[in-house]
């Protein structure tokens, strides 16, 4: 089996003209996993050809609006009737904290966001220590991360020891490196150069430090905020890291 990662969002909260906000969409046989929604996820999730409708499992790894926006639009257009008599059921996975956060937009918006339990299954990841979960053929692992008290990164294995890590937002921490330990395709955020370190978020030649610490064969970077585009994000990386390394525009596909 091959799986195929998109780029949906390489950005940030920053609109940019070129750069949506951050998502990814993982196509392994199983109909497509979405990691992270922001701003304009489910437009780009058509471009690539992909309908909405399918969409089986989301996984978001904090709460931030960069990262969840468009679950709102998501479950507006899910509840439009001929949407919705048609709809197969779907899991929302996120930090714990999840479920309060779903419900709050149905509080917000009313029975236009409101599902049954039985069509919307939603639920929550320890945000305290490691956990596993298996999808079908694919193992999901989650980890909490440097950012903020519920933010979590993802690895996802499957058949024949295809693997990789989405950070989410992260800063650098011990946690990242473990859990990225050896993957195939590292897929780390890396939001301001270097000489600008932000808290809970990572450099591209700390991005490079994590690579290199975990041993990983491929690195991918994504959600520049636009001071880091200014610069020479790749030069920055290389101080720290020797292997494959990959600058992600929207609607670059990957293959694992």
């Amino acid at each position: 089996m091959i799986m195929q990662l998109i780029i949906l969002g390489s950005g940030t909260a920053i609109p940019l003209i070129d750069r949506a906000s951050p998502s990814l969409v993982l196509l392994a046989g199983n109909g497509p996993i979405l990691f992270d929604m922001g701003p304009g996820s489910l437009r780009q999730f058509s471009r690539v050809g992909l309908n909405f409708s399918n969409l089986g499992h989301i996984f978001l790894t904090h709460f931030h609006p960069d990262h969840t926006a468009d679950l709102v639009h998501f479950l507006f257009a899910t509840r439009n009737p001929t949407v919705l008599e048609k709809r197969a059921p779907f899991h929302i996975a996120g930090p714990r904290g999840l479920k309060d956060f779903v419900r709050g937009i149905g509080k917000a918006y009313g029975k236009w966001m409101q599902m049954s339990s039985d069509l919307m299954i939603v639920e929550e990841r320890n945000t305290k220590k490691r956990e596993t979960v298996k999808y079908g053929n694919l193992t999901i692992i989650s980890q909490p991360v440097k950012h903020t008290p519920q933010s979590i990164a993802y690895r996802v294995e499957g058949p024949e020891g295809l693997d990789f890590v989405y950070s989410g937002d992260t800063g650098f921490c011990e946690e990242i490196i473990d859990l990225a330990r050896g993957v195939d395709l590292l897929i780390l955020e890396a939001s301001f150069p270097d000489g600008h370190e932000a808290e809970g978020h990572l450099t591209p030649s700390l991005a490079g430090r994590v690579a290199t610490l975990a041993k990983v064969r491929r690195l991918a970077l994504l959600h520049f905020y636009p001071e880091v585009l200014a610069t020479d994000i790749a030069d920055q990386c290389r101080k720290t890291y020797n292997g494959k390394l990959i600058l992600c525009k929207d609607l670059l596909s990957l293959s694992i």
